[in-house]
């Protein structure tokens, strides 16, 4: 027998602290011998990231004590910092960007000398002891930063850092090494390219001094996306391209390279961090590769003997972070109903054990609400493609003839997407009694280039009307009440957020977290990786300058006619906090009602377990406020102007 409460009054077991408490964010997995090493970032521990490392026996221990903090700032959202070679750990330090070694329980030890110079991707180069890595040069007085593949002599007590293995590109990432040790194969960019716009692929050669030498491109271009270069046991270098509009996995070699398995689905992601992986050579036969489509992942083993293909069975439906070992693979993987696991598959058996889970929290599955697949139309006579999650609470039902309040959410990137693995934080609002749609609008990726280059030029315009149409569509289908649309977005996802609340009123209120409100401040204030990205998006600044007006939110603040809310890091170096700030003094001189909630100490990004749990309980009593039903959580008011 259910309780019978309005939508948004129901009472939830996933409560904030529930989604905090013992809750990690798994990072890149490493496996040396029989040990296997991941990262993970602990919102607990105000989101510091360390390194743990699970024996044969199942036996865990973190390697890196507080306050050290495993996290690069290579391309500003960093990725792969850290690397074990023969048991030592090495690791970029957030707070000085140092590399420090952990050994044998010892506290670590800095091995890079002090100095903005930021290393990530690390590779070990065995016949020479060094660390061959991506570096970021921050001292040398240039416009921007100077990036290459650089080399780490492990020898030396205080090794310098050498610049000499790779350069003349605005963009490195991936350095991999052959197994004999003799050919490096790196992946390179430049302005105003982002890495799934296009990268080139290069391989060289490394001579007697350890110098490469003969640098030729191999694949690649302006308008070819490579990703994840990697090399087989027997020394084969195999690659994923979107040459045919798809990422597709293929082997190069010289009489031709070749699509292994040609395929309208993406074995690619957008590459935003280092060290991301869709495949691993469990042996010189087997590749293990994960791929997507239509926003759903699966498993599968390539035979490169016979071209054959299997698909490994798995009730996960998110699949990252492939990594493989004679006989088995190691992925991230996450469902509905599951939330994200480092989990190990027996590649004979098919059998899974979870290594480790990002939550120690259970939820009852009747509370759990389980996402459709929607494909809506849009503008231009195009589709858009989505998730949508129903209210579900099995305690509770709303009074016949209500329909619940819709919350539209987008992911971040822009280039980016959304999956169907368990959020916790987005069952906080289906709890709760609120419908959710997750928008993969145009320009998202796991549909093809060509979807994903509908977003080009048109930001601020495709990924609105898509928001709004979904909302209308789910509105038409007589699924969620009209009157209480609401949409709600974080960094790019917030710009669409403020985009579609200012230049449209289809929504009744909104919630931005850490969101673009200025177009021309982002592209004059944002760091070296994003600041030509816009060119595509946009158009080149400054050329463009009054496309770049007439899109940003806090130029037409007159247009906002619905409540806000506001969340923001106060050292967030993507998305400057005055953005939040001007919106807001914008709104509340209109005498909307508006709130802004700032945090110190976050940056692009909540990690913090205190400002995790407020920024969700004060959407959710803001939202209270505005639609006037009464939450079953105790919540701190948050300070709302001109609320009536």
């Amino acid at each position: 027998m259910t309780i019978e409460r309005p939508y948004g009054s129901w009472s939830s077991p996933i409560t904030t602290e529930m989604i905090t408490a013992q809750g990690v964010r798994l990072g890149i997995v490493t496996i040396e011998g029989e040990d296997i090493y991941w990262s993970e970032s602990r919102p607990m521990e105000n989101g510091r990231h360390t390194v743990v490392k699970r024996s044969p026996t199942g036996d865990l221990n973190d390697l890196v004590p507080p306050p050290f903090n495993v996290r690069t700032r290579v391309h500003e959202y960093g990725g792969a910092s850290y690397i074990v070679v023969n048991g030592v750990l090495y690791f970029t330090n957030f707070s000085d960007q140092r590399v420090y070694r952990v050994s044998d329980g010892a506290a670590p030890e800095p091995i890079t000398p002090d100095g903005d110079v930021r290393l990530g991707g690390f590779v070990h180069d065995r016949a020479r002891n060094r660390l061959i890595c991506v570096s970021e040069d921050h001292t040398t007085g240039a416009t921007e930063p100077v990036n290459s593949i650089a080399a780490l002599d492990l020898d030396a007590d205080q090794p310098p850092v050498s610049y000499a293995l790779a350069g003349g590109h605005d963009f490195f990432s991936n350095p991999s090494l052959s197994p004999d040790g003799g050919r490096l194969a790196w992946l390179a960019w430049d302005h105003p390219n982002m890495p799934w716009d296009g990268t080139e692929l290069w391989v060289g050669e490394i001579d007697a001094s350890g110098a490469v030498a003969g640098p030729e491109r191999i694949a690649g271009g302006r308008s070819e996306s490579i990703f994840q270069p990697r090399w087989s046991p027997e020394g084969k270098l195999h690659y994923v391209s979107d040459r045919t509009g798809w990422w597709n996995l293929y082997r190069h070699q010289p009489d031709g390279d070749v699509n292994l398995r040609p395929d309208d689905a993406e074995y690619g992601l957008p590459q935003w961090t280092l060290g991301m992986s869709t495949y691993a050579f469990a042996d010189q036969d087997t590749i293990v590769v994960a791929s997507t489509r239509e926003g759903k992942w699966s498993l599968g083993a390539i035979d490169t003997s016979t071209g054959s293909y299997s698909s490994i069975r798995m009730p996960s439906t998110t699949i990252h972070d492939v990594n493989a070992g004679p006989g088995y693979a190691i992925v991230h993987a996450a469902s509905p109903v599951e939330e994200t696991a480092i989990a190990r598959i027996d590649l004979k058996t098919q059998s899974i054990e979870v290594l480790r889970r990002s939550s120690q929290s259970e939820v009852g599955r009747g509370f759990l609400s389980v996402p459709g697949a929607i494909t809506f139309p849009t503008s231009n006579g195009e589709v858009a493609h989505g998730f949508f999650y129903p209210p579900q609470n099995q305690d509770f039902s709303a009074p016949a003839g209500e329909l619940p309040p819709l919350i539209v959410e987008s992911h971040g990137g822009p280039t980016g997407s959304t999956d169907t693995d368990l959020d916790l934080k987005r069952q906080y609002w289906t709890s709760r009694g609120f419908a959710v749609l997750d928008v993969n609008y145009r320009g998202s990726t796991g549909y093809g280039r060509a979807y994903r280059e509908q977003l080009n030029d048109r930001w601020g315009i495709a990924d609105v009307d898509d928001c709004v149409n979904g909302a209308l569509h789910l509105s038409d289908e007589g699924l969620v009440n009209r009157d209480r649309l609401i949409i709600h977005g974080w960094s790019a996802s917030g710009y669409t957020t403020l985009a579609a609340l200012t230049f449209r009123d289809e929504f009744k209120a909104g919630a931005s977290h850490f969101g673009i409100s200025d177009l021309e401040a982002m592209a004059q204030e944002t760091h070296k990786f994003e600041s030509r990205y816009l060119d595509s998006l946009i158009g080149p600044y400054p050329e463009a300058i009054q496309i770049y007006k007439e899109r940003s939110p806090i130029h037409y603040v007159d247009q906002l006619s619905c409540p806000l809310i506001l969340f923001q890091g106060l050292e967030d170096k993507v998305v400057p906090p005055n953005q939040a700030r001007m919106m807001f003094d914008a709104a509340n001189e209109k005498g909307l009602p508006v709130a802004l909630v700032m945090f110190e100490g976050e940056q692009h990004g909540f990690r913090q377990a205190d400002n995790i749990r407020r920024s969700l309980d004060a959407e959710l009593y803001f939202l209270s406020r505005v639609f006037g039903f009464e939450p079953a959580d105790t919540i701190e008011p948050v300070p709302i102007a001109n609320l009536v």
